[in-house]
């Protein structure tokens, strides 16, 4: 059977944020185009600004590729300001039935799109894929989770029985077999979002910048009534760079306000009136990781402090050129 015969889930879209990683996006745009019309109607690249010759490239790709639809921005609007420009065009170009999502460090398996379309998605409304790292091992970052405060048995088994963040993300055993699983909080690397989804959640929030804008996403889809599928059998491959080698070491410094300030309004969000006691378990830990980052510990406790501040506020308002600033201060 050709892939124009074969039974499809619709016209998808695929929508990729780029940001000065012109190598890894070769290799992601290539392996989406590899897929027929068919299967992957268009790809939307959003360019934040980069400056790395991403811009020159694209240009020339997209003279040869009419599927390649490039949005330069005019500056680095992070990734949920890449996700939100992104998703917005793709709905209003190519009224796709559903969109797929990731970052320019994150691909499709070779089959993954295939089995995308071959899989039944009946009653599902966002399907999230299994993300491995190059060397085939789970990508933590990216494993999709039950919100403990929604249901008994995962709260039990994660703040009673001290199960931390194992208790509610999905176990090494979820990745193996066919079995569709639901899961209310999941990233945007290889996240498949239907029509309605979008029609029910909305678009990102640009001004989250970076860090946690996919689990307030999909969190918010779950709450609107959203139903979210984790498919082990689409695979796909996340060269991540957030951490440095060196533990838990964030290896740029101002990523820690967005880090912790996105986090505490998503853990706001998914804990309702039992965020305030959580508080008391998570702020402990987020202060001890201190001692990972030596030689810039001052920072990290300016930045951590700042973003639990903004955090509590649900203040999203502060530049960017501020908190990079924030970084850099000595004293």
């Amino acid at each position: 059977m050709s892939d124009l015969d074969a039974k499809t889930a619709g016209r998808l879209v695929a929508v990729v944020v780029t940001y000065n990683r012109l190598e890894h996006l070769r290799q992601t745009v290539t392996r989406l185009l590899e897929s027929p019309a068919s299967l992957l109607a268009s790809v939307v690249v959003v360019d934040n600004a980069s400056s790395d010759g991403t811009a020159e490239w694209l240009q020339a790709e997209t003279a040869g590729n009419a599927r390649l639809h490039v949005i330069r921005q005019k500056t680095n609007s992070g990734g949920a300001g890449g996700f939100s420009t992104g998703l917005r065009a793709a709905a209003s170009t190519f009224d796709p039935d559903w969109v797929v999502v990731m970052d320019d460090d994150g691909r499709p398996a070779t089959d993954a799109i295939r089995k995308f379309h071959e899989l039944d998605h009946s009653g599902w409304d966002a399907v999230a894929s299994a993300v491995y790292l190059p060397g085939g091992e789970i990508c933590d970052m990216n494993r999709p989770s039950r919100n403990p405060f929604w249901h008994l048995r995962v709260f039990l088994r994660t703040l009673i029985l001290g199960g931390g963040r194992d208790g509610f993300h999905l176990k090494p055993a979820d990745y193996k077999g066919s079995t569709a699983r639901h899961v209310d909080i999941t990233s945007f690397v290889g996240l498949f979002l239907s029509r309605r989804a979008i029609d029910m959640a909305g678009y990102p929030d640009p001004a989250l910048f970076v860090y946690g804008d996919d689990g307030i996403y999909t969190l918010g889809l779950s709450q609107q009534g959203g139903r979210i599928a984790f498919q082990p059998e689409i695979h796909f491959e996340h060269a991540c760079s957030t951490f440095s080698g060196e533990r838990r070491r964030f290896n740029q410094l101002w990523k820690v306000y967005y880090y912790h300030r996105n986090l505490m309004m998503l853990y706001r969000m998914a804990a309702g009136w039992m965020f305030w006691p959580l508080l008391l378990l998570i702020l402990p830990k987020w202060v001890l990781k201190v001692a990972d980052h030596s030689g810039v510990r001052r920072g990290y406790l300016r930045l951590l402090w700042v973003g639990i501040l903004d955090g509590l506020r649900c203040r999203t308002d502060r530049p960017h050129t501020a908190v990079i600033a924030l970084s850099q201060e000595q004293a």
